[in-house]
């Protein structure tokens, strides 16, 4: 490059070059970079902030794509949301305390984060037994009228059994969806933002149709787990309303024990294996020794073995633990699980990414964000986030 040449000429000949070759450079750098062009020119900044941009960016992202997002409560009653993306290699912070500071929310309300898609996190109150939906583009609260099951606690929700689905064209709708049984009956309960409405649908039996999941736009929740078998609905697709499937394990599989921990979502379920060690002789605490993923076979009735994790992945991740929990996502045919770990206050968390196609695994190195002694109110994954796209000069500091 031509060293009289200042930013402003630079930019007026980055501009000058056809969008596509301008997409394909700029999906190459990662995010703050990206973030950081907006400041070049107004020409740079319209392009990178286009949905058409967007949408590209989040399909070049490969096994690390998408967010990890973590809220946690600082005493009395403070809190805060952290986002991590891969591309970056760093953890962003999320202004939600202020918007869900009073009148908003009342004062003191203990809050529970359940999930996020694009603009929008779900929060769960104790006190009120509420659901509280928050955008983030708008800084909007919207609180979620009781679900024809009544108003619900933070406990009765399940992670795998739960989904935010954000309007993709970016405008202020959103559903969210759950799995329950109702009477030994499985039911799927969907609200809708526009209408600010309800409906729940009994599932149906598969008769035969077949459960690829999530492969065909489907989304895939788990209603309930007893031994072996699991009950699982499917909505969308070309079904009409939700089906129902029930797959079991193969013997010897069945329900979660001390030395296994089972993580569900998106029709899929990691098999954590672990075993007790001994730690200074007085704490007893767990170490991972293997990582499986299974996924229901074509025709629903069973749990079939997809792949394991690499030795040598496993040795990268195997640290102590007191306790773990964990979310599964898919999407475009990559499996993405996040793994939470306690050991004596300090918070660990892996992430580790299933390519179908290429039928490999990816580690992504996530680095501690300032966890020790806070009090985890509630982990997701969102594969987009676009309220970065771009960010005001006080939004999304990196941290």
């Amino acid at each position: 490059m031509d060293g009289n040449r200042g930013p402003t000429s630079t930019a007026v000949g980055l501009c000058l070059l056809p969008s596509e070759l301008l997409h394909e450079i700029f999906c190459r750098l990662a995010l703050p970079e990206v973030l950081r062009l907006k400041s070049v020119s107004r020409a740079l900044g319209s392009l990178i902030a286009a949905d058409e941009f967007r949408r590209l960016y989040d399909q070049r992202s490969g096994p690390g794509g998408g967010w990890v997002f973590v809220f946690k409560k600082r005493p009395p009653r403070d809190s805060i949301l952290r986002g991590f993306n891969a591309r970056s290699g760093r953890w962003f912070q999320i202004p939600v305390a202020g918007i869900l500071a009073p009148p908003a929310v009342p004062p003191g309300e203990d809050l529970y984060f359940l999930a996020a898609s694009g603009d929008f996190f779900l929060f769960a109150s104790n006190g009120r037994r509420e659901l509280v939906a928050v955008n983030i583009a708008t800084r909007a609260v919207r609180r979620i009228p009781a679900s024809p099951l009544g108003p619900r606690g933070t406990s009765s929700w399940r992670r795998s059994g739960l989904k935010l689905v954000s309007d993709p064209s970016g405008s202020d709708r959103f559903r969210f969806l759950f799995a329950e049984m109702e009477q030994d009956r499985p039911f799927l309960f969907e609200y809708c933002s526009e209408t600010d409405a309800w409906h729940s649908h009994e599932a149906r039996s598969a008769d035969g149709e077949p459960a690829r999941v999530p492969r065909e736009g489907r989304i895939c929740l788990s209603a309930v787990h007893f031994g072996s078998e699991s009950v699982l609905l499917s909505a969308g697709g070309r079904s009409d309303g939700p089906v129902v499937f029930r797959p079991r394990f193969p013997a010897g599989l069945g329900p979660m024990t001390g030395d296994r921990l089972h993580v569900y979502g998106d029709g899929n379920v990691a098999v954590i294996r672990s075993r007790a060690i001994d730690e200074g002789g007085r704490v007893r605490v767990r170490v991972v020794t293997g990582v499986e993923l299974w996924g229901m076979r074509l025709d629903g009735r069973e749990w079939e073995l997809v792949s394991r994790v690499a030795e040598e992945v496993i040795e990268g991740i195997r640290k102590p633990y007191g306790v773990m929990m964990g979310c599964l996502v898919e999407r475009d045919g990559v499996v993405r699980l996040v793994l939470m770990s306690n050991c004596k206050g300090l918070w660990d968390i892996v992430w580790l990414s299933y390519d179908r196609f290429g039928k490999e695994w990816a580690w992504v190195p996530v680095p501690d964000c300032g966890t020790k002694g806070l009090n985890m109110a509630g982990i997701a994954f969102s594969t987009t986030f676009s309220k970065l796209w771009p960010s005001p000069p006080h939004y999304g500091l990196p941290i």
